[in-house]
């Protein structure tokens, strides 16, 4: 009986350097956009607090 030579695709474990690049990009672009949402939170309450102390708005109701 003659064995017969099948080609079985080998299953290669995951690459450790490709993996730290992959986590280090999305962890950059997650922190970016994080650091971006903060700079336009900042930038509405600086405005706002301008506008305050010009006097354009008010924070009491006015009868």
């Amino acid at each position: 009986m003659t064995a017969h030579k099948v080609a079985h695709a080998t299953l290669k474990g995951p690459s450790v350097v490709k993996e730290l690049c992959i986590g280090a990009v999305l962890g950059l672009m997650a922190g970016g956009l994080w650091k971006m949402h903060h700079w336009n939170e900042q930038r509405k309450v600086r405005a706002f607090y301008d506008m305050l102390d010009k006097g354009e708005i008010s924070v009491v109701v006015e009868e």
